[in-house]
Parts: C-alpha cells; structure tokens; sequence
C-alpha cells in the first residue's frame, strides 16, 4: 500500500473516531500525527457522522428527511435526519453542536451500513465551502455488509436480544455492527401510497379478468387511487408469441415480501415449532359491559371516547394478576430454564400497519385508569401506523391481546403466542344470543343478549391445561361485571 495512502487514513481516522475540541488536543500532543492530517488532508478539522444503530438489532437503515441542510447550525438534541429501519421510521437526535458541512447520503438512500460516514460537522465558524467536494471514501469509506444470522433476523419481531427465551437474538457484543443483506431493489425510499397505490375492489377485479397489472397503471383517482375508468383505459401487455398469449400473459403478481414481513414470518414459524400451542374458548357476556362503557362516555364531556377493546386490555390485566401463571414465561438464563412470573401485567395490543402485524405495549395496566390506558392505545396504534415507535415501545410485554371484534364476519378465531410470552387472547365479535328469561309477571321467555366468544392460546411447556381454564374463567368473570374494572 502507498505510504500516502496509509498517511492519509491516518488522518481521516483521526477526524472522525474523536470530538472536534478532543481531536484539536490530540493533534498538539502527537505533533507527527498532527503534521501528517495537516499535510496528506486537504480538508480543516472535522467530525463525521455515521449511521447510528436506533435499536439493538439494527445493522442497516434507509435515510429518510434531512432536518439540517449544509451550513445550517446544529445544537444537542436537534433532529439531524429521520432514519428508517424495518420496524420505524425515527428521529435521529444529535448529541454534539456545530456546523453541517457535508451531507454524504441522499434522502432516500437505502441499506446504509451501521457506522457509515452519512454527514460531516465542522465547529461554528469554519468554512463549509471547502467541503465541496468531500466525498464518502475521504471519511474511510462505507461498512462492508454482511449477512446476519436468522436469529437476528428474528429479533425484530417484539422480543428485545436479553429475554433468554429460546427465540430471542443473541446479544450485541462490542464488535462493529454489520449491515443487513440487502432486499432492496436500487430504487429511491418510496411512501407507502407510493408502493402500493390504492385500488378500488371493482378496479382490482376487472385488472384481474384482463390480465393487467395493477403496478403499470396511473390512477387518476383522489390521492393517486386506480379506479375501473383507469383500468378500463389500459391495454394489457403483449406477450412475445402473438396477441391471445399476451391476454392471458398476466394472470396473478408477484409482490416481494419485505424484511419486516420475512421477520414476522420467521417468528410465527418458531412460536408454532417451540411453543406446544392449546386454546381454551369460552362465549362472554358483554351486555354490562356495553352499558358500562356508553354510560362513561356520555359522562365524559368529550374529554375521552373509551372502546370495548380498553375495557377487554382492563380485564385481561385484572384476570392476569388472579392467575399469574398465566402472566409467565419460558426463558433460558445462565444456562439454565427457569419459568418467570411477572409482578406487572404489560399487555401487548396486536395492531394491524401496512407494513405488517406490530404489538406495541401498554405497560402496568393495573396501575392504569381506563382514560390513561385508552388514551394509550390509540396513541401506540397512530404511530405503529405511522412507522414511529420506539423498540422499547413494541419489544418485551408479559401477555397479548388480539382483538378482531370490529369485522362482523369473525366469530371466533385462535392466535399464535407471541414469545417469550405463554399466552395471548383472541376477541371475535359481538353477536346476539337468545338466552332464558324471566319477565316481571314471572313468565319464562326469551332475551336478547350481547356475546363475544373468546379463545385463549396457551403455551404449555408455561401453562397447564387446569391453570389456562382458571384464567379464562377469571377473565369471564371480569368482563361480565365489569363494575370490578373501577376499582
């Protein structure tokens, strides 16, 4: 290797593994170092910035909207840039101040390596002009991707790397982060209306009897939607053969699956393979507990609007605390397994994103009034949609709750366990049931009552068939008087 090339690592190493005021110290200590940065780079003192890991399992991230733009001052706690992993879209938050210089990554860029150089800060006052040119080999070049291995794949999913459940990744040691292998295409970060534009069910039936596909037609609809016109518009595509082989050519599409739904894929195959699944189903009254709730709300003055699913999260933490079993988990610590019985009910709430299922956690929901755990759920359920957690917000819980209730078509449905918990609740929907009555005149007849039917999944290396009937059984009670729910 030429010696110019080695001076001049050196002293692109030393611009970018120190802070601005510490870097300056260095080079009046070890005047040789310094003469060398002086002399092989062109470039005043510097810092970079790299990638940073926003989560423990991250290697690789896509760049999102820069808040700072070149010569724009830069202070503790500003956001930098939105950074976007599997799971979120984040805030990247500075720690030091000074002076954007140089901006390495475009808005858009894909799979950027953990501890690539993505930005250069000089201190208040220096020029940025010369930075003009500053390229992302001047500040070392990117990391070199690796392939991760399918348990840290796996990780992402809700259950953080230090669990000692047999699921969970293994923990990061000190070695530099390498980046994910990429499922990218090439092409620029895209929104989600960008990857998927929206379809009418009528346009998406007609595309499907023609044998067009949808991805090749613009929608002239409100924000982008293909609607029948556009389809009715379009011509399909003809095959090389002739023009009937071209009719028939595209008769389904292939959509890639994302790294989030590869994670969700692999989690829910383990749960299946390790967890040995049982259900126990019972059908609930919730005629009280309808009552409860629109009597709440009619006395709230707008200041909440409660939902059947926060009185079910209130109750599955009441039953919870009764049956602690089932409150417990299957983890390996020290080399040896142990069972662990939480003392705090976070009940995870299973959310449906554009990108896939998330289960963000409502944490100590028995130190939780109905208003604060409301207020809860639909502020972890906009920004799952959104692509906004925190991993500390959707990685850990002690108990799942599942809740379908909101499609008329689903009775009743079983969920797969969320690991390392041992048990998750699946709510169908409310039905009418007729049920024996006693009039005033004390004639037996017929009343109309409101049921869900709801079917518990237990793991039962945790959970004993005896100890699942109880849970279920204090559940029931919690639901049909949900009066116990204020105390």
């Amino acid at each position: 290797m030429p010696a110019t090339t080695i001076l001049s690592r050196a002293g692109a190493q030393l611009s970018s593994r120190a802070p601005i005021a510490l870097r300056a110290q260095l080079q009046r200590r070890t005047p040789a170092l310094a003469a060398l940065a002086r002399f092989y780079a062109s470039y005043p003192p510097h810092t970079v910035v790299s990638m940073p890991a926003l989560s423990p399992t991250m290697t690789a991230g896509n760049i999102g909207t820069w808040q700072k733009k070149v010569g724009d001052s830069i202070a503790p706690g500003d956001v930098l840039v939105e950074i976007e992993t599997d799971k979120a879209q984040m805030d990247f938050e500075f720690q030091e101040e000074g002076t954007i210089a140089k901006i390495l990554r475009d808005a858009g860029d894909k799979d950027v390596a953990v501890g690539s150089p993505i930005a250069i800060m000089v201190e208040e006052g220096e020029d940025v002009s010369a930075f003009e040119k500053f390229s992302v080999e001047d500040a070392g070049g990117d990391k070199k991707a690796a392939a991760p291995s399918k348990e840290g794949n796996a990780a992402e999913a809700s259950e953080p790397a230090d669990t000692g459940s047999p699921t969970a990744p293994p923990a990061q040691d000190g070695a530099a982060p390498v980046s994910r292998e990429s499922d990218s295409t090439g092409a620029r970060l895209e929104t989600v209306l960008q990857r998927a534009p929206a379809v009418s069910p009528a346009a998406k039936k007609l595309a499907l009897e023609k044998g067009i596909a949808l991805k090749s037609i613009k929608g002239t609809g409100r924000g982008g939607a293909v609607t029948r016109e556009d389809v009715d518009k379009a011509q399909p595509a003809a095959a090389p053969g002739g023009g009937a082989a071209g009719q028939s050519a595209a008769t389904y599409e292939d959509t890639e699956a994302s790294s989030m739904r590869k994670v969700i894929a692999t989690r829910l195959t383990e749960s299946m393979q390790q967890n040995p699944h049982y259900y126990v189903a019972s059908s609930i009254s919730v005629s009280k507990l309808l009552k409860l709730r629109e009597a709440l709300n009619a006395a709230s003055d707008g200041a909440y609007k409660l939902s059947v699913n926060d009185l079910l999260v209130k109750a599955l933490a009441v039953a919870a605390r009764k049956v602690p079993a089932a409150n417990s988990s299957w983890r390996d610590v020290d080399g040896k397994v142990v069972i662990r019985q939480h003392n705090v009910v976070d009940v995870s709430v299973a959310v449906s994103t554009p990108s896939g299922l998330m289960t963000p956690i409502v944490k100590n929901v028995n130190g939780l009034g109905l208003q604060a755990i409301s207020a809860q759920i639909k502020d972890l359920g906009k920004r799952a949609r959104d692509g906004k957690l925190k991993p500390d917000e959707y990685q850990g819980g002690s108990i799942t709750i599942s809740n379908m209730g909101m499609n008329p078509a689903v009775e009743r449905f079983t969920a797969v366990i969320n690991p390392p918990q041992a048990c998750i609740v699946a709510i169908g929907t409310t039905t009418k049931v007729a049920v024996p009555a006693e009039s005033d005149d004390g004639a037996q007849g017929v009343a109309w009552d409101d049921q869900i039917v709801i079917t518990a999944s237990f793991d039962h290396k945790v959970v004993d068939g005896a100890v699942g009937g109880e849970f279920v059984k204090e559940l029931k009670r919690a639901i049909e008087n949900p009066l116990e729910l204020l105390l």
